[in-house]
């Protein structure tokens, strides 16, 4: 395993304690070198200046990064994917991108040269939002560095975020896909939407949508088609012609039933199960290179059970990433139908423990099993 880098002091977080992304080591954004071997980069976005309806996604970045049940140690190994993320890919949390909700202007640019910055040192920005606005400076910043239109999106959400103007503002957490599309860093028909429902956008959006030929799956589509078959057209959508695929999840493409803390909640969405599932599939599959999670509002959850959901959406994709790199190394190929415990050695665990990769138990020599 590589040596990692770490920096003498904590990252900057504007909310919440000065902690990282479940134990990971702190990187300086400003300095390079602290995360110049990293395959992956955290960091917050805490704006939520853009909402239209419920604010607080500004604490977003804290509750998703201490979310968990398990202690704070840098390890989480999946129990489905037999990797761990965050020790078998080189991770570093740069702490928050220091915004002000009220100047969105300047927020935005902010962010996009920050997603720019880890995009360029060749690892994946993964953003913790913050209201979805962000999504237009998270997929520039990407795509500056992997050139403009060659970066697709799939982006869950029970809103389609393709308005022109939300309260005489361009910018506003209604309007990023728009922006993103008008300014040619993403083309309209690499642009896959998926668990669109409810009573929003109105006809002149749609049609604006159909004119860029954008694919959006509505949430009766998907149940009526199975999401699975949707995703598989997703991803043939997202790979035709481009060299990437960015992942922007809208929290609130959940039900707000199983994910309340949210600032625009529209019943009838995904169930947990399947957008971790989603994710997961997608991230393993596809060659990802910058994913955001948004709309995380502790203030309105209930138990955390959406800033809990939030942080295993990180998680599935990181894992599933680790072990599409894996398979790629090794000539293997992961298949999810394979039972818990087929093709473990009876020591694994043992050997889990003696080489304390198990939290808090460290075999002794001697000592009696």
């Amino acid at each position: 395993m590589r040596k990692r880098r770490t920096v003498s002091h904590p990252p900057l977080t504007v909310f919440g304690p000065h902690i990282t992304f479940l134990g990971v080591n702190a990187c300086d954004l400003y300095d390079p070198a602290t995360y110049a071997d990293a395959d992956v980069v955290i960091l917050g976005a805490p704006l939520d200046g853009g909402t239209t309806y419920r604010s607080g996604a500004r604490f977003g970045p804290s509750a998703i990064r201490q979310a968990c049940y398990l202690p704070q140690d840098g390890s989480r190994p999946s129990l489905a994917l037999r990797v761990d993320a965050l020790k078998d890919l080189t991770v570093y949390d740069a702490g928050d991108v220091p915004v002000f909700s009220g100047d969105m202007s300047q927020a935005v640019e902010l962010i996009e040269a920050a997603v720019f910055r880890i995009a360029s040192s060749g690892a994946v920005p993964v953003v913790l939002g913050g209201d979805h606005t962000i999504a237009w400076p998270d997929h520039t910043g990407v795509a500056r560095h992997h050139g403009f239109g060659k970066v697709s999106m799939i982006h869950f959400d029970a809103h389609a975020d393709t308005a022109d103007i939300q309260f005489g503002s361009l910018v506003a957490h209604g309007t990023p896909m728009r922006r993103l599309i008008e300014s040619g860093a993403l083309r309209g028909d690499r642009f896959v939407q998926v668990g669109l429902r409810g009573y929003w956008p109105d006809e002149p959006v749609l049609t604006w949508m159909r004119q860029h030929r954008l694919r959006s799956f509505e949430m009766t589509e998907i149940v009526e088609r199975g999401l699975d078959d949707c995703l598989t057209e997703a991803a043939g959508i997202a790979l035709d012609d481009c060299t990437g695929v960015f992942l922007s999840v809208d929290v609130d493409v959940v039900d707000p039933g199983s994910a309340p803390g949210t600032g625009t909640p529209e019943p009838g969405g995904l169930s947990p199960r399947q957008l971790l599932d989603a994710v997961r599939r997608l991230c393993y599959e596809l060659p990802v290179v910058g994913l955001d999670l948004v709309e995380v509002a502790p203030p309105f959850d209930h138990a955390d059970v959406t800033a809990l959901l939030g942080n295993r959406v990180v998680l599935e994709a990181l894992s599933a990433i680790a072990r599409r790199r894996k398979d790629q190394r090794d000539g293997t190929t992961w298949d999810p139908r394979e039972p818990l415990l087929h093709g473990r050695d009876a020591d694994e665990q043992l050997d889990r423990i003696n080489d304390g990769r198990v939290h808090g138990h460290r075999h002794t020599p001697g000592e009696e099993h």
